[in-house]
C-alpha cells in the first residue's frame, strides 16, 4: 500500500531484456535507505519487488504483463521515474490509499504552465472514464492528485511548481503515456452495485 506522495524521482540506469520480460535498474538518492530484498517500491505508481540492491541502485524484474499494462517499457537510461517506498503502519497518510496496481495507461493531452501553476490534462480510455469524478482521487504515474474539471473522457489537474519539480512531470510532454490507478472505492462500489448488495446476490 502506498500514499501517492512521491519520495523522489530516480534515474533509470538500464533495462535489460530477459526471457520473461526485463530487468530494470534505477539509481536513487534516498529511497534505497533501509530497503531490503523483497521489499515493495512503487515505480511510476506500479508496485515492484526489489530483486537486487547495489549501493544506491535498485533492480526489479518486469514481467511481460507489467510491460504491457504500464509505461515502464517506455523508459530508457536517463529517464526519471517516481519512487515511493511502501506505507508503514505508523506513517502519516498524506495523499490517498494507492495500491500500486496500475489499471492501465492514458495519454497526456495538455501539459503547460498557466499563471504560477501548471495544467495537466489527461485523456483516459472511455471504459475508465466512469471512475473519474470532479474532486475525486486519482494516481498518475504514482502521484496522488485531485481531479479538477471533467469533460467526457478527459480531465484536468492543477499542478503546483513543487510537484512538477519533485516528480517526473518535468520530463513529460503532451502525447506521453502515464500510468493510471483509479479510485479503489469507486471500483468496489461499481462491483457491489452490479452484483447487488446482498452477499451471493447476482
Amino acid at each position: 500500500m502506498f500514499t501517492g506522495i512521491v519520495e523522489e524521482a530516480g534515474t533509470v540506469i538500464s533495462l535489460e531484456t530477459t526471457q520473461s520480460g526485463c530487468v530494470y535498474t534505477v539509481e536513487t538518492q534516498t529511497v534505497h535507505e533501509g530497503v531490503q530484498l523483497g521489499d515493495s517500491i512503487a515505480n511510476n505508481g506500479c508496485c515492484l519487488t526489489v530483486s537486487k540492491i547495489s549501493g544506491n541502485t535498485l533492480s526489479f524484474d518486469l514481467l511481460e504483463e507489467t510491460l504491457r499494462t504500464t509505461n515502464l517499457g517506455d523508459l530508457s537510461p536517463g529517464s526519471k521515474v517516481n519512487l515511493e517506498r511502501s506505507l508503514r503502519a505508523d506513517a502519516r497518510l498524506g495523499g490517498h490509499f494507492v495500491t500500486g496496481h496500475v489499471d492501465g495507461t492514458a495519454k497526456i493531452s495538455r501539459w503547460e504552465p498557466e499563471g504560477n501553476d501548471y495544467v495537466l490534462e489527461i485523456t483516459v480510455p472511455e471504459v475508465f472514464s466512469r471512475y473519474v469524478v470532479p474532486k475525486g482521487c486519482i494516481a498518475i504515474d504514482g502521484i496522488s492528485l485531485t481531479v479538477g474539471p471533467v469533460q467526457g473522457n478527459s480531465f484536468t489537474c492543477w499542478i503546483i511548481p513543487h510537484t512538477r519539480i519533485a516528480t517526473n512531470l518535468d520530463q513529460h510532454e503532451a502525447g506521453d503515456r502515464v500510468n493510471m490507478e483509479y479510485d479503489l472505492l469507486a471500483k468496489y462500489t461499481e462491483k457491489l452495485v452490479h452484483e447487488g448488495a446482498t452477499p451471493g446476490a447476482k
